[in-house]
């Protein structure tokens, strides 16, 4: 399938004219939405009179059963999908869906999407939405859109006003604060046959450290650092990021720990489209939590709003009683144990800029408006043609107010094979937010702490 041309031409020129205004602030005015016709994170609250209904705050209140241990439970554990979109009535759908969705259905005879009631479950802290209110007025894109001028937390454009300001609420969009995970990522065959990949991931934005100080590391957004668990051939080798916020100016801080050689290197190659950890080329760097790091290459245009099926309350996907080899088939994963609802997105189109070099040359985003999280993205090579589909399989961590992904999923059309990045049935302690860290943790020399086997 490839990808308008017409459409491109216009994004380009779009995003061309818009390059030379100020980007700002939106109006008083037009803040007194946030709360009100919007809710406080941009989306529209009411409902659609079908199918969407209007947002009540979200779930909060873990459901009965939930034992505060990060072992979630599904709060709609007896409802049953209301129709499947499948070959058989898939045109019948096609306003509802990204053409990358159609693709997988036409390319799998046995590739179906459970449609279930649509359940508005997104929400975040109360402190994290007073500040994204606050951010309506303050914030500004700075430095040709890769900087944020009076940022410091929170979501910093929830009434978006370009394309990039909406992709910047993805990549800003709160996580929990400080938060540990242990996953697994599998890349199976063209049969389904795969070993897993195990990561223990911590994330820890700037100021949740506890020792962060005002005016500390001022262009740093987060920190992250990732360690493979196993299996043994790869255990030991760790990965550290200082996540810049403009990273042009500077870029992003990466280094790898080598267990095998005991070395500590920088790691330049972590950024666009280098390849992603132990991905087997399935994925870039860039494609680690459906899109990260600098949006600089790319020209982006805000298409509108739209309604669509999207993966979302996927508590079925992390079922503790289901094992691997029940999620992980042939061509894609099991789509009996997925959900989808109608939800609005925000549509945006990134096309590459003239002179710049990256494997995706046009990518088009479907933004969940309650969350800011990408739900679908599909990804175009440089001919023009679809070549990878990427869907995020959400949840509410309803404990913590964070909406988060279980897991997600990177469909190559052209090779059969795809990747899957967060997988926890089989994983002990599979979440833990709140946890303590200060700035030594994530240091260069920590590494090698980190790595020791």
């Amino acid at each position: 399938m490839k990808l308008n041309k017409k459409l491109l031409v216009t994004g380009i020129l779009s995003a061309c004219m818009f390059a030379g205004n100020a980007f700002g602030a939106v109006s008083e005015e037009k803040a007194a939405q946030l709360g009100e016709s919007l809710t406080p994170m941009g989306a529209i609250k009411a409902g659609n009179g079908d199918e969407i209904p209007p947002w009540t705050g979200g779930l909060t209140t873990p459901p009965e059963g939930y034992e505060g241990d990060g072992i979630y439970v599904n709060p709609f554990p007896d409802e049953e999908p209301l129709f499947t979109i499948d070959q058989s009535n898939v045109d019948e759908y096609a306003d509802n869906l990204s053409p990358g969705q159609i693709a997988m259905i036409e390319r799998y005879d046995d590739y179906k999407m459970p449609v279930y009631e649509t359940h508005r479950t997104a929400a975040y802290p109360e402190d994290v939405m007073e500040e994204t209110i606050e951010n309506a007025t303050t914030v500004e894109l700075i430095k040709d859109g890769n900087g944020l001028g009076n940022y410091e937390t929170a979501t910093p454009f929830p009434i978006p006003q370009n394309g990039l300001e909406a992709i910047w609420n993805h990549i800003t969009r709160y996580r929990g604060g400080s938060v540990q995970r242990n996953v697994g990522q599998v890349t199976p065959t063209a049969d389904g046959a795969f070993s897993v990949v195990k990561f223990q991931d911590e994330l820890t934005w700037k100021t949740y450290l506890e020792d962060y100080e005002p005016g500390q590391d001022e262009n740093v957004l987060f920190y992250f650092k990732q360690a493979i668990t196993g299996p043994a051939r790869l255990a030991g080798n760790v990965l550290l990021v200082h996540e810049t916020i403009d990273q042009v100016a500077e870029p992003r801080r990466a280094w790898v720990y080598n267990a095998g050689q005991r070395r500590v290197r920088r790691a330049p190659q972590v950024a666009y489209d280098g390849p992603g950890t132990a991905a087997d080329g399935l994925r870039t760097s860039d494609n680690f939590d459906m899109f990260n790091g600098a949006p600089d290459r790319y020209n982006w245009e805000l298409l509108g709003r739209k309604e669509m099926y999207i993966p979302y309350n996927s508590y079925q996907l992390v079922d503790r009683d289901l094992s691997y080899d029940e999620i992980i088939k042939a061509g894609h994963i099991n789509q009996d144990l997925t959900r989808y609802e109608l939800h609005r997105v925000w549509h945006v189109r990134a096309t590459l800029k003239e002179g710049e070099r990256h494997v995706y040359a046009q990518r088009d985003f479907y933004i969940d408006e309650d969350s800011w999280q990408a739900s679908i993205i599909d990804h175009y090579d440089g001919r023009g043609e679809l070549w990878r589909v990427a869907e995020a399989h959400s949840m509410q961590f309803y404990d913590q107010n964070v909406p988060w992904y279980a897991i997600e999923t990177l469909y190559d059309l052209l090779s059969g094979r795809y990747l899957v990045l967060g997988l926890t049935n089989e994983e002990v302690n599979p979440y833990e937010f709140g946890v303590e860290r200060r700035s030594r943790d994530y240091t260069p020399s920590a590494l090698r702490r980190a790595g020791t086997r």
